[in-house]
């Protein structure tokens, strides 16, 4: 059964189908092979229903919603002023800049490719008016993105935290350190390429600059404040923090900022109930074709047969590392969550391996699968926004792939960067 499974899957997605049938017909057929029919097919529909019911979810649509409204409001363009103000006028500064602000907007939204819009679309022209190549740009914009995957409130640790059955709190806490030590590296490497291509610097701002940056740019920073302060603070669960993220940015843009208009609800509500129902088809799909898979054993077979079972908590970490991490180049990051973390499973369980760190590792595997070639959904939201060929969108992205390797070795390594905070706050 296992053949015919993979078999379908590779058919269709060749054919070019959306992710959610290959699934989806994948766990019929699975379902017919098993039961011998489709009698029961009721308990398959169950399953389904089941993967979208934990109200935990309800964060998902919630955060979409939010970073909607700030992408097309004003609080990414009041924090990427802010940072500029302050890192702007050292050597490779704006490069810094971006990586910082993609950092504090992925801070606020949860969301990859929000992230790429609100601050790839202002930042990459400047970054080329001051003298970067344009292949450093889109690779710095694409990969900083990605630490939204890292730091609260992500959508993939929701994901994985549902499936799991994994505190979604401690999830978050645990992310910060290893999406802080991304932005360092990446940082670094920003200085190095300016002062090696001598890349001129930004004027310096004033201090009085500065202060009316920050003064501007405190409403938007109160959505961490309200993420995890709220959260750790014991005022929230993730999901009350996630609908109290929509009430302030509907405050902030359209009160405060007076940044959009009543029109511009519906144009919102539109584009974020279209996302919302892509992401819950995938986790309904995800959920029947894990449930599937698990009846037929098709797990245990796999990893009896590679000889994970017997590689110790390194080896079930690095195996994990690999799979998420190749799948993510070919398939979108949810649905690399909702297949892999079912099939890897009994391993994480038999090797006594801290669920919080494991779904920290995942979700900075399907970060850097969403920035890799040949397929990572990030490069072609940057080539569907700034209109650039796709050899010189991924021309730049070896440098940081390495960078982000090194950090899911280091995290391999050391679990501490992830799991210090989480002890902190939970322990």
């Amino acid at each position: 059964m296992t053949m015919t499974i993979v078999t379908i899957m590779i058919v269709l997605l060749l054919l070019g189908f959306p992710m959610m049938i290959p699934l989806m017909t994948a766990a019929f057929v699975g379902f017919f092979m098993s039961f011998g029919g489709l009698g029961q097919m009721e308990t398959l529909i169950q399953q389904m229903m089941r993967g979208i019911s934990p109200t935990s979810l309800i964060a998902v649509p919630m955060f979409i919603l939010a970073a909607d409204i700030m992408t097309r409001g004003q609080s990414a363009s009041r924090l990427i002023d802010m940072v500029m103000t302050f890192v702007g006028h050292v050597k490779g500064g704006l490069a810094v800049s971006t990586a910082v602000s993609c950092t504090l907007f992925g801070a606020v939204s949860g969301s990859t490719q929000a992230t790429v819009v609100a601050v790839g679309s202002p930042l990459r022209p400047r970054m080329l008016k001051a003298g970067y190549k344009d292949p450093f740009a889109l690779a710095l914009i694409i990969n900083s993105s990605d630490i939204a995957f890292l730091i609260p409130p992500s959508i993939g640790m929701i994901i994985y935290g549902v499936i799991s059955q994994t505190s979604i709190a401690e999830l978050f806490i645990a992310g910060i350190g290893p999406g802080l030590l991304i932005l360092l590296m990446f940082s670094a490497y920003s200085v190095m390429y300016a002062i090696i291509h001598k890349v001129p610097t930004e004027p310096k701002a004033s201090w009085k600059e500065r202060g009316v940056a920050v003064q501007k740019a405190l409403w938007p920073l109160g959505f961490p404040v309200i993420i995890v302060g709220g959260i750790y603070g014991g005022v929230f669960s993730p999901t009350e923090a996630a609908a109290a993220c929509v009430l302030y940015a509907v405050l902030l843009e359209f009160v405060i900022f007076r940044s959009l208009k009543l029109p511009d609800i519906y144009t919102i509500a539109k584009s974020t109930g279209l996302i919302t129902a892509v992401v819950f088809i995938l986790v309904a799909a995800g959920n029947g074709f894990s449930w599937i898979i698990s009846f037929a054993q098709i797990p245990q077979t796999i990893l009896a047969a590679v000889g994970i079972n017997e590689a110790g908590p390194v080896g079930v970490l690095v195996a994990i590392s690999i799979a998420f991490f190749v799948a993510c180049m070919f398939v979108d990051p949810i649905v690399v969550i909702l297949v892999l973390t079912p099939i890897f499973a009994p391993a994480i369980a038999a090797s006594g391996l801290d669920p919080v760190l494991v779904g920290v590792l995942i979700t900075l595997q399907v970060a850097i699968g969403s920035a890799t070639p040949p397929f990572g959904c990030d490069i072609f939201t940057a080539i569907a926004i700034f209109k650039r060929p796709y050899l010189e969108v991924i021309r730049g992205t070896p440098p940081f792939i390495f960078m982000l390797i090194l950090a899911a070795a280091l995290l391999i390594m050391f679990p501490q960067i992830a799991l210090f905070l989480r002890d902190l706050a939970f322990r």
